[in-house]
């Protein structure tokens, strides 16, 4: 794991943008997997800024989201596919037919579950998976568990996960308890991963996940295997890890 000190969430953002942008402008074609949640925002709005400024063409590119919520409409303002319009997809050229998010409305979610993973098996995997990291290290929706889930899945969601999410909506029974999360393998497969972490209620995470064992209580902790990761994260995120 190669872990980059920034100096705050600003410096986090761009830092983690210009390695998303470099993936894109070398290769036009990448599949990139994306996260949601308000770790990636300031990246997302990096990326707008350069797209803008016409240093970025995501014309080519092929998004796959991490998670979406169980029976939220694509429609609902905390549904995932209405964060990433709002605050990415819309304010760039991707093409409408290459973003892909599950289906948090499938009436067969198994079903849907086994189209997603196959989705991604067609596009040949992941280039550069974004990932955030959650109070007790999930990533995605992949909670702490007994054992890694291998595949696209749908998940119960933990109290503390709930409890994180409440600040996105009006009432806390407001909050979904299920939701349908990428698994282990697609992410693990991707050709590079790059987690960001801001906070300091994410430090006990980051520490167990890049310094315990590698154990399915701690999700993200299955990343020290993989031979390519980059974990940028603040101060206060990286302030229980050694320097």
């Amino acid at each position: 794991m190669k872990i980059i000190h920034a100096k705050d969430y600003n410096d986090l953002s761009r830092k983690a943008a210009n390695i998303i942008s470099a993936q894109v402008i070398l290769k036009p074609e990448s599949v990139l997997g994306l996260a949601t949640g308000s770790s990636p925002l300031g990246v997302y709005r990096q990326l707008i800024l350069w797209y803008e400024k016409g240093d970025l063409d995501f014309a080519e590119a092929t998004s796959v989201n991490l998670d979406e919520y169980r029976g939220l409409p694509a429609d609902n303002e905390q549904s995932y596919h209405y964060f990433m319009h709002q605050n990415f997809f819309d304010h760039i050229n991707i093409d409408p037919a290459r973003i892909h998010i599950p289906d948090g409305m499938a009436a067969d979610p198994e079903a849907e579950c086994r189209r997603y993973d196959q989705l991604i098996a067609d596009l040949g995997g992941i280039d550069l998976q974004l990932l955030g990291i959650g109070r007790n290290a999930h990533i995605g929706f992949n909670e702490p568990d007994d054992h890694f889930s291998k595949y696209t899945h749908q998940v119960d969601l933990t109290e503390s996960t709930i409890a994180a999410n409440t600040r996105f909506f009006e009432r806390e029974e407001d909050v979904p308890r299920q939701a349908i999360s990428m698994g282990m393998q697609a992410i693990t497969q991707a050709r590079k991963i790059l987690l960001i972490a801001s906070g300091a209620d994410k430090a006990d995470a980051l520490y167990a996940s890049c310094f315990g064992p590698v154990t399915p209580q701690v999700p993200a902790s299955i990343l020290q295997l993989h031979q390519d990761v980059t974990i940028i994260a603040d101060e206060e995120a990286l302030s229980k890890c050694p320097r």
